[in-house]
């Protein structure tokens, strides 16, 4: 359960063109959004949420009377918590190319009166950041106190410091790294290869269940720890013995299964082409000759980096190229790597010492 309660979505309409760094343009768009909290008289307690791959706006709380899952972030969102909402005010979004009511894939597009499907143009961690940036102007915020995220969040995080360096004063960069590594690379083509040859991906009409659900178990597998692994299912058999045939036989294979079914009934295969291909893209560096100090140096952020010794997706030393390339930019920087045995989805999940950094950080003056 949640102590928010129900939250209620609310939608941010930008009419006018918007300019994608692909050299594409959106004919306006919508972005879903929920609040937490209350926005102080001085305007100076917000903070941005920003999401990972298959994340959404519901970060924290209910969506409805019957919700028996709270939302994604919960046991960081809330009285007390990490971000606590009685003293801040918290914002969550789902992103440009989303599938939970942002405008993306699924979205009717306007010329021809059907969802965009695989015409909906690619969008970068750059582009979300100028949406959110828009945003931040509809929802009457000068400033930031913080922008945070995990995984992908945590990217967008690090792009807002460099990219509005006077609107962010601090940035929470969790579980992340500075750009992918080949074999991330990889493992996001492998996903995306799984979705484009479904047998029902065609013209971007058609839903590749099969394809999404492989995708997922790939994508699920490289965010869990071999312990986790171990702890949860080891070579647990569904029956008694081996049936020497293709079908479930171990615990492990009817979890990824099932994780495959639900997320792909209910998340869109081309958002999750779109959402890879933006992690794939996401290098600031790239922008200052390859050279991560120079793109560092323009920002005025305090900066709080956070990592996870089991995470093997994004390790700690993903982690500590950005804090020593902070530190070599002369900025104000902590660093933290939490013991967990989580894997990735470390971030998720409320460990004392990781609530506490989180907690400090935001109430120090520094």
């Amino acid at each position: 359960m949640s102590e928010l309660g129900i939250i209620e979505p609310e939608t941010f309409l930008f009419e006018d063109s918007f300019s994608l760094e692909s050299g594409k343009s959106l004919d306006g768009f919508e972005l879903i959004y929920e609040t937490y909290g209350k926005l102080s008289d001085k305007k100076d307690n917000a903070v941005l949420i920003c999401h990972a791959l298959s994340g959404n706006h519901h970060a924290a709380g209910l969506s409805n009377e019957n919700d028996k899952r709270p939302g994604w972030w919960n046991e960081l969102i809330g009285p007390g918590k990490a971000f606590d909402t009685e003293k801040y005010f918290v914002v969550s979004l789902n992103n440009l190319g989303g599938c939970h009511g942002s405008t993306g894939p699924s979205s009717i597009n306007p010329s021809t009166n059907e969802k965009f499907g695989k015409e909906f143009p690619l969008v970068t961690v750059k582009d979300w950041i100028n949406s959110q940036n828009l945003l931040r102007s509809y929802l009457g915020i000068d400033r930031w106190l913080a922008v945070a995220g995990g995984s992908l969040g945590g990217m967008q995080a690090l792009q807002w410091a460099i990219d509005y360096p006077d609107l962010v004063e601090k940035s929470i960069v969790i579980a992340a790294a500075p750009k992918l590594s080949a074999q991330n690379i990889a493992f996001n083509e492998v996903a995306r290869q799984a979705i484009v040859n479904d047998p029902d991906f065609e013209k971007g009409t058609h839903h590749p269940k099969r394809g999404l659900g492989l995708a997922r178990m790939l994508g699920h597998i490289t965010y869990l720890s071999e312990e986790v692994m171990k702890e949860k299912f080891d070579r647990d058999l569904k029956k008694e013995k081996i049936e020497y045939g293709y079908d479930v036989e171990f615990e492990v294979e009817s979890y990824l299964r099932y994780q495959a079914d639900n997320f792909s009934d209910k998340f869109d295969a081309h958002t999750y082409l779109l959402m890879t291909k933006a992690l794939d893209y996401f290098d600031p560096a790239k922008y200052f000759d390859g050279n991560l100090i120079s793109s560092l140096e323009q920002t005025k952020s305090n900066f709080l980096i956070i990592s996870f010794s089991s995470d093997w997706r994004f390790s700690p030393k993903r982690s500590k190229e950005i804090v020593n390339s902070l530190v070599a930019a002369k900025k104000p920087v902590s660093y933290i790597n939490i013991e967990s045995f989580q894997g990735h989805d470390g971030f998720l999940f409320p460990d004392n010492r990781y609530v506490n950094t989180i907690k400090t950080f935001l109430n120090s003056d520094v």
